[in-house]
């Protein structure tokens, strides 16, 4: 039996630490639960959001006028290179485990915060991986028609920061299937570790943001991509330039609105310093975007999720 709680505040379970009340708040670790907490909803005439480890969201200071759904099935097996990963495990877990048991695929995404199931929706990725690569498979529910599938690989429709799952948001990741290379599990654990360490080098994980908070987009301009190579070094790959170093060239890096900062370390990342409201984060990434747009003709797109606007 699940248990609705009421007005809750949202910004303890996010990783920017803002957001205002849920209306209702539920826990659940099965699809069975999840179907009666979507039941109530649905009876209600009450809005569902489904919320993973918060680490890639910014919710309203106004809160969510609806039934907020925490999945917490947690539960990581394997059998031989395969992997079964309950959405609510933490990628990180996930990447502990694959590297304990000597598996290959998953190490250049240790220290990427949140849990498994928002991994696999945006597609997430760092130093050339991107989880969609290793996905056999994804149980998913509808929160709609309350119908439950297995999606294999090729319908999760993965692209650079983008699933099946991100463009129909009705369908949501309650299990994932992972399958991975063999490896040495001492040579994977080095990698990980100096992965998580140049992570930390590139921004402090512990800062209250949610992470890369636009999109690499692709810019069509030659000169501009010739540009970032010469002053990075770094060859583009697929025409994508960094966000940050984009924002960076608009002379935004430090800027500050109230509580919202763009980072002195990274300037894709947003940070609260303290005291920002969603709306501080707005108007401070919608500034981002027009001096992005205005001085360099590339328009930017959120990599974090709005909720409750």
């Amino acid at each position: 039996m699940i248990t609705f709680e009421e007005n809750i505040l949202l910004a303890p379970f996010t990783s920017f630490h803002i957001g205002g009340p849920a209306r209702y708040f539920v826990r659940v670790k099965s699809i069975e639960e999840a179907i009666e907490a979507l039941t109530f909803a649905k009876t209600e005439n009450l809005p569902v959001f489904i919320l993973g480890g918060g680490s890639n969201i910014l919710v309203a200071d106004t809160g969510f006028k609806g039934v907020v759904i925490k999945v917490e099935n947690e539960d990581v097996t394997g059998d031989g290179q395969m992997i079964a990963v309950g959405a609510g495990a933490t990628l990180l877990s996930v990447v502990a485990f694959a590297v304990s048991r000597g598996l290959k695929g998953l190490e250049n995404l240790a220290g990427i915060p949140g849990l498994i199931g928002g991994a696999v929706r945006g597609n997430a990725g760092a130093f050339g991986t991107d989880i969609g690569t290793h996905i056999i498979s994804v149980m998913a529910f509808n929160r709609d028609t309350f119908e439950t599938k297995v999606f294999t690989h090729q319908e999760c429709q993965f692209s650079y920061r983008d699933s099946f799952f991100k463009q129909h948001p009705e369908w949501a990741i309650f299990g994932v299937g992972i399958g991975l290379e063999l490896g040495d599990a001492e040579e994977l654990q080095k990698i990980t570790d100096e992965t998580i360490a140049k992570r930390e080098a590139k921004h402090p994980q512990n800062a209250w943001s949610a992470g890369s908070f636009f999109v690499n987009p692709v810019v069509t301009d030659a000169v501009l991509r010739k540009e970032f190579e010469t002053d990075t070094g770094i060859k583009l790959r697929d025409d994508k330039v960094p966000a940050g170093w984009l924002i960076d060239q608009v002379g935004l890096r430090g800027k500050k609105i109230s509580g919202a900062m763009v980072s002195e370390i990274h300037p894709n990342y947003i940070v609260n310093t303290g005291a920002a409201t969603a709306e501080d984060i707005i108007i401070l990434s919608s500034l981002i975007k027009q001096k992005v747009r205005t001085q360099l003709n590339v328009q930017l797109k959120e990599e974090a999720q709005l909720v409750g606007f």
